[in-house]
């Protein structure tokens, strides 16, 4: 089941102040406390939130959301910042692309290219661009993360590494404003760490909500990205971050009001 839109915001309100009283947040959603215990109930069942006297907690560095509801999440964000990285992927080009719901709207923007070479240990990616015109499709070898269709392990890593490719796109789970790139999994961030060494330039996607969550595993620095796509104008903190490491920022522009998305635009960076 996927958590109501009250509960979302009560885990997000969890997760700024750290923890949520069952009063304070019957009054601000006005609504019963009962209707209230019913939610953090549920989310703490879901291993999200953990419960304490009077309300409940942020569970923190090991909270993560099932991929298919991770797919719904700032859907149409993700989108938009697929379509604004796919403007910077020329055809004619290999590409490295990581396990990630943003990456996969890169994939998807990405169809109507020409003459890829798409190398990615995510099997939607490839389940994505089969069937688009002119491209070559590899996937890595390893084992495969059935929750999600990731290919980690070290068969991955040691696959990726025989490549040098032209780009890299990368999601995260989460980014700290100083910079950190962070993701839950040591496989997945072994293989991720392996694409980006094998990209000459990587291309980081990621919406404005992962500067609200926290994970435990740190993938790299904003020093290894060259190009950070988002849809929402960063923290000052990780924007002057961009700007001190030569990180070029584009955010997505919301839609222009035809139905169409706007230009994105460029903040701060190299």
């Amino acid at each position: 089941m996927l958590i109501s839109e009250r509960q979302r915001r009560i885990l997000t309100e969890a997760r700024t102040a750290g923890r949520v009283l069952v009063d304070d947040l019957a009054r601000s959603f006005g609504v019963t406390p009962q209707t209230i215990r019913r939610d953090l109930n549920e989310l703490c069942r879901r291993g999200l939130l953990a419960r304490v006297h009077g309300g409940a907690m942020a569970v923190t560095g090991i909270a993560n959301l099932a991929y298919e509801e991770r797919r719904r999440l700032s859907a149409a964000a993700k989108a938009r910042i697929g379509d604004a990285a796919a403007r910077r992927i020329p055809d004619n080009s290999s590409l490295l692309i990581n396990i990630g719901t943003t990456t996969e709207q890169v994939a998807r923007a990405l169809y109507d290219h020409r003459d890829l070479v798409v190398i990615t240990n995510n099997i939607n990616v490839v389940n994505i661009l089969s069937g688009s015109r002119a491209k070559e499709l590899i996937l890595a070898g390893g084992v495969v993360r059935q929750s999600d269709g990731a290919v980690v392990g070290e068969a991955a890593v040691e696959f990726i590494r025989q490549f040098r490719a032209d780009r890299a796109v990368i999601g995260a789970s989460a980014i700290d404003e100083d910079g950190a790139i962070l993701d839950f999994d040591y496989r997945e961030v072994m293989v991720a760490r392996a694409i980006i060494e094998s990209a000459r330039q990587t291309i980081l996607v990621a919406d404005r909500q992962k500067f609200e969550r926290s994970a435990p595993v740190r993938i790299c620095d904003l020093p290894a990205i060259d190009l950070f796509v988002t849809d929402r104008a960063p923290p000052p903190a990780f924007r002057e971050a961009c700007a001190a490491a030569g990180v070029e920022l584009v955010v997505a522009a919301q839609d222009d009001g035809r139905g169409h998305p706007g230009e994105p635009h460029g903040d701060g960076g190299a």
